[in-house]
């Protein structure tokens, strides 16, 4: 629904609740007295308390807690949770452990990304971004591509299963555990898995076929994909493994510049000496920066702090693709976007492909050595460090885990950093912008306002992960208005 609003003497645009997202947001536009666009915010208007409520509890139950932060990215939890209990019980995983976690996880991205790509994302190009809403969304996939959408079905559907296979349950898993995994795969098992991957991986092949079809030789949204409106040079953010290859699962951070140069590279455990976070009292959400760079407001560029994260930024940041049919696609999606690292921000769909494809392969890989049968799948605990900080890449960017603990091992601290908090200056960069681009001569259209819209859907920000306290408060900004729209009193809690 948008609603159209008189503020004191601006006109409001206010797009409530936003569409095809996961979460609570709103998006206000605010035009000035030529009814163009003079700023825009991307407001998260839910909050989430887990950083408070794992406090006092033993550090072993956090991976079955913060799991359920999320039913989309719960798998994504559970890992950075386990890994950060590997360090904090001095048990560094088997081998067998680690290969089991990260095929699960192959799986994990796979169920996500397509999640995304076809269902919230892919309608506006699919469909187009002007064509009838009620057109524009998983419906109109069915009725145009409906063997695709079959596939799409059955392949999340297969993604599900290894993660019951794995995790005990589908969604909010329960296999980790520090030091390793609670259960090992069986012949049966890993045969079956075998066959989903390689239904993964034709279907992988099948997505990058339909996305060029279907958008990039279509030259209106061939255009609008390449599209300036949408394009923001900043920073990035990733894991890399020791070939500097993006990996899911396990490596160091990288961080590169806007023209390509690294600019840091570092331990997860060493992730409070890189990033810094900024408040603003209009959102729940807070904006990490670059800290050597500093927080010069939400802009990009070079002299800016702001950085991206997600699966765009993981292709840019690392040198290359590990899996020989990823690299090839990745190799063509630069080609095509004319620039490596690439800062349009559709291209963050494009990537995800590239990913699905690279998961596919991966997961194979993975599944098809018989060390994964191994029953060495736990290491000893150790005694308890007091710091546990564990890293993964998240479908939507780098999340970290960060815990801390009395000499009993009960929390007393949790800090986390999602990938979409990560984001958040990106995605009001790229509404802001978006807006401004499109909204002319106080010219609004619900074809207009969805290529607003359009600018967050690229970054598949997941609010219910983002959204948490770290003082156990809800920071509030109450303003109250005379009835001719003047601001009479400001009442705020931070």
């Amino acid at each position: 629904m948008q609603k159209h609003e008189n503020n004191v003497d601006k006109k409001k645009i206010v797009i409530e609740p936003v569409t095809r997202l996961e979460g609570e947001a709103k998006i206000s536009i605010f035009l000035d007295d030529d009814g163009n666009v003079e700023n825009a915010f991307f407001q998260v208007v839910e909050l989430r308390g887990f950083e408070r409520f794992c406090i006092g509890r033993p550090a072993e139950e956090l991976p079955r807690i913060t799991s359920k932060i999320c039913g989309v990215c719960s798998w994504a939890h559970h890992l950075a949770s386990v890994k950060a209990l590997d360090m904090l019980f001095d048990a560094p995983p088997p081998k067998t452990a680690h290969m089991i976690r990260e095929m699960a996880y192959c799986a994990h991205m796979i169920h996500s990304h397509l999640a995304h790509f076809y269902v919230l994302a892919g309608p506006d190009f699919f469909i187009g971004p002007t064509a009838d809403p009620a057109m524009r969304n998983i419906f109109g996939i069915l009725e145009r591509f409906p063997n695709v959408a079959k596939e799409v079905i059955k392949n999340r559907a297969y993604a599900q299963k290894i993660q019951e296979i794995v995790g005990g349950k589908p969604i909010h898993p329960v296999s980790g555990l520090p030091g390793g995994v609670s259960k090992q795969l069986t012949k049966e098992e890993q045969k079956k898995i075998e066959e989903y991957g390689k239904s993964f991986l034709e279907f992988s092949k099948t997505s990058l076929d339909l996305f060029e079809s279907a958008v990039l030789r279509r030259e209106d949204l061939s255009d609008l994909f390449l599209s300036d409106t949408y394009n923001h040079r900043t920073y990035y953010m990733s894991i890399v493994d020791k070939n500097n290859n993006f990996n899911f699962y396990d490596g160091k951070i990288r961080v590169i510049d806007p023209n390509g140069r690294e600019f840091a590279k570092f331990d997860a455990k060493n992730y409070l000496d890189y990033i810094e976070e900024h408040v603003e009292p209009w959102t729940y959400l807070k904006f990490p920066y670059l800290k050597s760079v500093g927080w010069k407001g939400i802009k990009d560029g070079e002299d800016s702090g702001v950085y991206r994260v997600n699966s765009l930024a993981r292709l840019n940041v690392s040198d290359s693709v590990a899996t020989p049919l990823a690299k090839e696609a990745a190799e063509k999606m630069y080609d095509t976007l004319g620039e490596k690292p690439a800062h349009n921000t559709f291209a963050f769909n494009w990537a995800r492909l590239v990913e699905i494809m690279y998961a596919s392969e991966r997961l194979l890989e993975l599944i098809t050595d018989d060390e994964i049968l191994d029953s060495n799948i736990r290491a000893d605990i150790g005694g308890v460090t007091g710091l546990g900080i564990g890293t993964v890449e998240a479908p939507r960017g780098t999340l970290y885990h960060h815990y801390e603990t009395d000499d009993e091992g009960l929390i007393t601290g949790v800090n986390l950093i999602v990938a979409t908090v990560q984001n958040n200056a990106g995605i009001c960069m790229s509404i802001r912008k978006a807006a401004q681009e499109v909204i002319k001569n106080w010219e609004v259209s619900e074809g207009i306002l969805n290529r607003v819209e359009m600018a967050f859907r690229a970054y598949d920000p997941c609010l219910a992960c983002a959204s948490h306290s770290l003082v156990g408060q809800m920071p509030m900004e109450i303003n109250i208005f005379t009835k001719d729209g003047k601001l009479y009193k400001q009442i705020r809690r931070s």
